[in-house]
């Protein structure tokens, strides 16, 4: 049964109307550019009293590196945060939309904390209802009444509840060390240094990411974002480069002269 994509409605931020017009397209023998892989590792940890989110910082299309300082954790909530992988447009739409809606509940019960499973859920409906053609692969973490909750939303809709996390392209390096050394009796140091060793090992380990590694602790007493915590890749000053005259060949040269006809001087008050 073939899909009618000019159906769906589009009145939010996504459209979806030009899929038809290119699988018609296709048809005629136009050769459709191919995906485009990127690169990414995100990582969430729980601990006895505290939610720990963790990214990259390098931006990738393909093989290209676009970005070497990219934010991937997203604000959701005062105790919530999003670490998003996939396309960062699409990441970052998805996020500022569901973080409106978790805005909105807190107006409605100001005396309460907005559960964590509610931005779950927004987040799941939304990707479930485009099917996987939204590239948001996101880690939800936060703490309400219940406890530290953490969250994996795959594009598709579907989602985990699990004490650890590991997504993006570096996340088979990453989950190594989760795996190897996470416990449920974690304190917060210890649980920002496994998230830290996780985010490393996706770095060194996968060319898609790089860079430095961003950190967010969300506790009952509030959230602490730790914007680029690690930079294991920084690079030291280097000198002025000095080029020699006559280094670069002179093509051609042409001269253009000016006559000028009217001058105005015009005053600045200091």
């Amino acid at each position: 049964m073939a899909l009618n994509y000019s159906s769906v409605d589009d009145d939010g931020a996504f459209s979806f109307r030009n899929l038809e017009r290119n699988a018609k397209l296709e048809k005629m023998g136009l050769k459709m550019p191919s995906f485009r892989k990127t690169g990414t590792t995100i990582v969430g940890v729980t601990t006895r009293d505290c939610v720990i989110l963790a990214a990259d910082t390098r931006a990738t299309s393909d093989t290209i590196v676009m970005e070497k300082n990219c934010e991937k954790i997203h604000y959701i909530g005062k105790y919530m945060h999003c670490c998003g992988a996939g396309t960062a447009a699409d990441t970052m739409q998805v996020t500022r939309m569901v973080a409106a809606n978790v805005s909105l509940q807190a107006f409605k019960f100001p005396d309460e904390m907005v559960p964590v499973v509610f931005a779950a859920r927004s987040l799941r409906q939304y990707l479930f209802k485009y099917m996987g053609h939204v590239s948001a692969a996101l880690i939800l973490g936060g703490i309400d009444n219940t406890g530290p909750h953490l969250y994996s939303i795959y594009p598709h809709g579907s989602i985990d509840k699990l004490p650890y996390i590991s997504m993006g392209s570096g996340s088979m390096a990453a989950i190594s060390e989760l795996e190897s050394h996470w416990n449920e009796n974690l304190t917060e140091e210890e649980g920002m240094k496994l998230a830290c060793d996780a985010i490393l090992a996706g770095v060194f380990n996968d060319l898609g990411s790089g860079s430095n590694v961003d950190l967010c602790v969300i506790k009952k007493d509030g959230t602490r974002m730790l914007r680029n915590y690690l930079t294991p890749n920084k690079k030291p000053a280097t000198s002025k480069y000095v080029y020699p005259v006559g280094l670069t060949k002179v093509l051609c040269k042409s001269e253009f002269k000016f006559q000028i006809t009217e001058e105005t001087v015009m005053e600045v008050d200091a």
